[in-house]
């Protein structure tokens, strides 16, 4: 009988060995080598990066539905940790969103553990209403403002004439719950017991009442937000114009992921009865004065997030056909829902 001596026959089976280790190497990809449906995201390959914030608006509107005012959970992207821009609605905002599966603690767990300080743009009752009711069964944390909103919630709020004072300052006894952290405008701090950090910018809401624009910072990256505002040219004010001119770079790098800001009228409200807000042809105004900072192609597809319609009749729906009927900057226009997740 005909033998194939050891090495030789070896050899002959050698290549059917290599080519099932290269089918298993394919089929089971190691670290050292990604699966060929796996993303991969290189800097400048042009792959989307993953969002840098969370938001979920506890409130939306601007007045009337005391259970569905301004109010909106801010969060690092993968952070649990949320800062409340304004909280005119607490709990009411996050029952919905627990209805809607966004949150699964119950809502005073949540505003107990979850929710890390409060940015109140201005002292009126639909943007401070959900912090107050809620004081009691609130846990220690920061109330942040500029001075003159603080101390109109310490004089008028947090007084034993209206309420407990829960703050660490104003009418004695101080429950202390509460430590007021008065911002400096321009001046960027960190949102305590969060990774993001905020810049206040002030605005003119009826002339000569203040409100305030948040910007806030995770990493690289903002998102703004605005209290009550009225435009520039209504208010005799340039302070929109500062807070356009301290973004504007910001839109050109692809750092600012979205703007909040209000729209409370249609544009039938006579100028006389605005009262420091904006409506869709001011809006508009603002955006152009924008625009020609940045560059009309930096704010096509920008995320502007429409807040504050005020619900009186049909004026919620006028609002949002105005504003879609005329945006030739392209914006990507978004109306808020109570309770439901956004990301940016």
């Amino acid at each position: 009988m005909n033998t194939i001596p050891a090495a030789p026959r070896l050899l002959r089976i050698a290549p059917i060995w290599l080519l099932l280790l290269s089918a298993l190497l394919h089929a089971f990809p190691t670290a050292a080598q990604p699966a060929a449906h796996s993303a991969i995201t290189h800097p400048g390959s042009g792959a989307t990066p993953g969002p840098a914030f969370s938001v979920v608006p506890l409130g939306v509107r601007g007045g009337l539905d005391e259970s569905n005012l301004s109010a909106y959970a801010v969060a690092a992207a993968g952070s649990a940790d949320y800062i409340c821009l304004d909280a005119g609605t607490l709990f009411a905002g996050l029952e919905k969103a627990r209805a809607n599966g966004v949150f699964h603690l119950p809502p005073g767990v949540f505003l107990r553990t979850r929710i890390k300080g409060y940015f109140i743009s201005h002292p009126h009752l639909d943007h401070v209403a959900g912090l107050i009711i809620n004081s009691p069964d609130d846990t220690a944390k920061n109330i942040y403002g500029l001075a003159s909103c603080l101390s109109t919630i310490q004089e008028k709020y947090f007084s034993w004439k209206s309420w407990a004072n829960f703050g660490d300052e104003g009418e004695k006894p101080q429950l202390k719950k509460y430590h007021y952290v008065t911002l400096e405008p321009g001046k960027e701090i960190p949102a305590d017991n969060t990774p993001l950090f905020v810049e206040a910018f002030p605005l003119s809401h009826g002339n000569p009442y203040e409100s305030t624009a948040f910007l806030v910072r995770n990493g690289s990256n903002r998102l703004l937000y605005f209290g009550d505002t009225g435009a520039d040219s209504v208010e005799h004010s340039d302070r929109l114009h500062t807070v356009w001119q301290a973004v504007a770079p910001l839109i050109k790098g692809g750092n600012l992921k979205a703007i909040f800001i209000e729209v409370s009228f249609p544009n039938e409200q006579p100028v006389k009865s605005l009262f420091g807000h904006l409506t869709p042809a001011l809006l508009q105004q603002e955006m152009n004065a924008l625009a020609r900072l940045c560059g009309p192609a930096a704010l096509n597809n920008l995320p502007v997030v429409i807040t504050h319609r005020k619900p009186v009749a049909n004026q919620e729906e006028t609002i949002r056909r105005q504003l879609l009927a005329n945006n030739p900057l392209h914006l990507k226009l978004i109306f808020p829902q109570q309770g439901r997740r956004l990301e940016f």
